[in-house]
């Protein structure tokens, strides 16, 4: 473990770096992006801990859709707890894109997915490598943010986790997301 931390992290996705599937983003934009695989939940009504299990993150999801997480360390590695909470956890911007799925229509357990870089593929995963199931990571933020007075709202958008080791991206490179029956997400980077 690169950053020798002992639990997730987490940050704030902002508005001006939510990308569509299609999109293409200007590298420069970022220092030395990667690109994660992860599931996006949409929040269907507010969620609060601090006992969120991972039924109560299905029942309050509204939607679940294929993401990509572009992560832009700024800070060097090994990184500490406080680097990461500086940097907001790494967060670059988000590309949706894919087939937009209620939570409980299949087993998002198993959503799996290979991310391609300019034709090859780099990486593959599933979903339950995310602590075992997706929604258990955004369980796992809803208990952390009650410890600081916080939860998750109705229409917000957030990242399970990634299940995939993040990949490299430069400029001129593109990339496609291939999660199978959940469709994919195509991007590039001029």
């Amino acid at each position: 473990m690169a950053s020798k931390m002992t639990e997730p992290d987490y940050g704030v996705i902002l508005d001006d770096a939510l990308y569509n599937d299609g999109a293409q983003i200007r590298a420069e934009l970022f220092i030395k992006p990667r690109l994660e695989v992860e599931l996006a939940f949409v929040m269907g009504e507010d969620l609060e801990g601090p006992s969120a299990r991972i039924y109560d993150v299905m029942r309050a999801t509204e939607f679940v859709v294929p993401a990509l997480e572009i992560i832009d360390y700024r800070t060097e590695v090994p990184r500490a707890i406080t680097d990461t909470i500086a940097d907001n956890a790494a967060f670059g911007a988000i590309v949706v894109g894919g087939r937009i799925i209620r939570p409980m229509d299949i087993d998002i357990r198993w959503v799996g997915a290979t991310l391609s870089k300019n034709g090859i593929i780099e990486e593959s995963g599933v979903s339950a490598a995310i602590m075992g199931h997706p929604a258990a990571g955004i369980a796992w933020l809803v208990n952390k943010l009650h410890a600081v007075g916080g939860g998750l709202k109705k229409g917000q958008i957030v990242l399970a986790g990634s299940f995939t080791r993040p990949v490299d991206i430069a400029k001129g490179d593109v990339i496609q997301a291939d999660y199978g029956p959940v469709g994919s997400i195509g991007v590039s980077f001029v």
